[in-house]
């Protein structure tokens, strides 16, 4: 398959040994002008054959401070997967092993990380040819970030029918959702088995979706990687009136003065502005990590734990799992982090509530190479099955690692069910599988 005719338009992809990628296809209009600060809003159709040929502009973003040196080294300093930042960032891939449009294979929707201010759907460990070889088509996306994709302010509320504002990059990743549900057929895929899957902030993401009634029937299992579950310490509770506040005080900073001219303003001259609002704040000792999905009434409903405490999440197969050194580990060992603790927790409620327990998994191998052990976002490289393109001296048992989790994470794409594998974190068995070498 080289050629898909959505619902939008032909689509031309690049033949690669055994499957199909579609890179840079607009999910949705540019964001800008009247539509920053705006849910987004439907792709217009084309004439012709959209050619897919190039990975396209991340979404923009500041750039990654050097106190985290590790990441920039990891996944950001290979100048060939490097794009350039834009808010014409609105752009999904989609990589297909499908060699007819019949064929209705598993959809794995990528969701990806850095803390809703940074990261791209086309990053160095993002690849789909393992999973084609698998039999699974993936989709990844770039989506609104930071200020661009969380202010809030009662301008913006004014204007919107709901009386909300935010969330315009939870809104994108619906929107990206959307449009995988109703395009990917031409792709060869089953809009009712898509597997919504990400780490970190994009597991938190995956969390919002799973705990959206926007999302409605659309995800039939769900991945949390490192991020999401049940009393979490990266998922927060930020309501509305309390991000109204935030985006108050930030524009007052800017000595922005009215709609207008924050919609008219240079998407540059605003990321600088934002920064240096953030360094504002660190001199003043305050917080500067602070947009984030907010609990507006629309898109989330209530506090995360309390939609999984009253039932209020998917019904659907969960897996979930974080690694040994990863966010909120503390010299007492992984196993007693929040993180960890919260994968099992959110087991045990789903179980609690009557449902079946999620697949809970433990990342514990030390990358090889230098001391950063198994930290956050390490597992990226073997459950992509990525890893001859990272820097590390990388072992035969790693590479064996490595398709042992893209078998694992596929065959819960397929079909939910790891029993084969694994067995679920119950109650009464509290199971987590280890990825580890031999």
């Amino acid at each position: 398959m080289d050629l898909a005719n959505t619902k939008y338009g032909s689509i031309s992809g690049i033949k690669q040994n055994g499957y199909t990628v579609f890179k840079g296809i607009p999910y949705a209009k540019t964001p800008i002008g009247e539509l920053r600060f705006c849910a987004p809003e439907e792709t217009a159709p084309w004439d012709g054959v959209y050619e897919a040929d190039t990975f396209q502009n991340k979404f923009i973003q500041s750039e990654l401070p050097k106190e985290i040196s590790l990441y920039i080294k990891e996944f950001y300093s290979n100048p060939e997967f490097m794009v350039e930042g834009s808010e014409d960032g609105l752009f999904l891939n989609i990589w297909t092993p499908a060699k007819e449009t019949s064929e209705k294979l598993p959809v794995a929707f990528w969701i990806h990380g850095g803390g809703f201010l940074g990261g791209f759907g086309s990053e160095i460990e993002f690849d789909g040819e393992s999973f084609c070889k698998q039999g699974v088509i993936l989709v990844t996306f770039n989506y609104r970030l930071g200020l661009f994709g969380f202010l809030a302010h009662e301008w913006l509320c004014q204007e919107n029918e709901k009386g909300v504002s935010g969330n315009y990059g939870i809104l994108d990743q619906i929107m990206a959702l959307k449009w995988v549900y109703k395009n990917i057929e031409a792709f060869g895929g089953d809009p009712e088995n898509i597997t919504v899957f990400g780490q970190s902030a994009g597991a938190v993401s995956v969390q919002t979706l799973i705990s959206s009634k926007l999302t409605g029937n659309m995800i039939k299992k769900a991945i949390m990687q490192s991020g999401g579950g049940y009393q979490s310490p990266i998922t927060r509770n930020t309501n509305l009136e309390d991000a109204k506040k935030i985006g108050k005080e930030f524009l007052n900073f800017a000595n922005i003065k009215s709609l207008n001219e924050l919609r008219e303003i240079s998407a540059e001259e605003l990321l600088a502005k934002v920064e240096s609002y953030y360094s504002h704040r660190r001199e003043t000792g305050k917080e500067a990590h602070l947009f984030f999905p907010i609990i507006d009434g629309y898109v989330l409903e209530n506090e995360y734990d309390k939609l999984i405490e009253k039932g209020e999440i998917k019904d659907i197969p969960y897996m979930l799992g974080c690694c040994k050194d990863d966010i909120s580990v503390t010299s007492g060992g992984g196993e007693n982090s929040p993180l960890y603790q919260g994968c099992i927790g959110f087991s045990r409620k789903l179980e609690e509530i009557g449902r079946k327990p999620a697949y809970v998994y433990y990342f514990t191998r030390d990358l090889p190479g230098d001391e950063s052990g198994a930290f956050h976002s390490g597992e990226l490289w073997y459950m992509f099955g990525t890893l001859k393109r990272n820097w590390r001296p990388n072992l035969a048992a790693d590479y064996e690692l490595s398709e042992q989790m893209v078998t694992a994470w596929t065959n819960f794409m397929k079909n939910g069910d790891l029993s084969q594998e694994w067995t679920p974190c119950t109650l009464n068995h509290p199971y987590v599988k280890e990825f580890n070498i031999e």
